[in-house]
């Protein structure tokens, strides 16, 4: 079996691993889920029903939502490895550390990212949205969680293992993300108001996702070396 497919092979079993570890604990699943669900349906209550006002604060609604609720999965991205010890048995692993970490990436990304782009157009129909900012809604969404999930497997990896790491986990990702929520509420906010083009915003957050893709796994990697030591 050539070095390929026995990478992709890891990958995929990796992936694979880390789903059924989630099924298994269904409620931290639905936590995130609900948590973006209750964010977005509460503004409406406290703001009124004014029509023109919920299409004006939908987009950035929507996108700190996601944001904050990406963030409550990204404590036990890898902690539960490190306290049972599959942590260290990766940093021994033939196969380069980076990959691992991208294919734990994207089942957090699949746990976490996911469900939110695709209940995305259910939360918006509170805010009167049209079919196309929906849409415009849910394509930044799949563009722009995958950047989160990258971005904040570093901070996690950056603070494994420390008391109150929550808290510093916050403080080192969420300047990181204000780019990506910048751009994602804009691409909505330019469909709702057909002011501005929305390929521009889909452009810097596809470019955003690309850069992270191609260094953030291996900035996590050399971090988890740091943290594991």
């Amino acid at each position: 079996m050539s070095g390929k497919s026995t990478m992709l092979r890891t990958f995929r079993v990796i992936v694979m691993r880390d789903l059924t570890l989630a099924m298994r604990r269904r409620t931290d699943l639905l936590t995130t889920l609900f948590f973006f669900i209750i964010v977005v349906s509460l503004f409406p209550l406290g703001v009124g029903t004014e029509k023109a006002i919920l299409r004006q604060i939908a987009p950035g609604i929507a996108w700190v939502a996601a944001l904050l609720a990406s963030m409550l999965a990204l404590e036990r991205l890898f902690a539960g490895d490190f306290q049972d010890g599959t942590l260290e048995q990766m940093l021994l692993a033939p196969q380069p550390l980076s990959v691992l970490v991208l294919a734990k990436v994207v089942a957090h990304w699949l746990l976490t990212g996911l469900p939110l782009v695709l209940i995305a157009p259910l939360v918006g129909l509170q805010y009167d949205l049209s079919a196309g900012s929906l849409g415009i809604m849910m394509l930044a969404l799949l563009i722009g969680t995958p950047t989160l999930s990258l971005v904040g497997a570093i901070g996690a990896a950056l603070t494994l293992g420390l008391r109150g790491g929550g808290v510093l986990l916050s403080l080192l990702v969420l300047p990181l993300y204000i780019p990506v929520l910048i751009y994602g509420a804009g691409a909505v906010s330019a469909s709702v108001t057909s002011i501005a083009d929305t390929q521009p915003y889909l452009m810097l957050l596809t470019g955003f996702m690309i850069f992270a893709l191609v260094l953030a796994p291996w900035a996590t990697a050399a971090a988890l070396r740091i943290s594991s030591e």
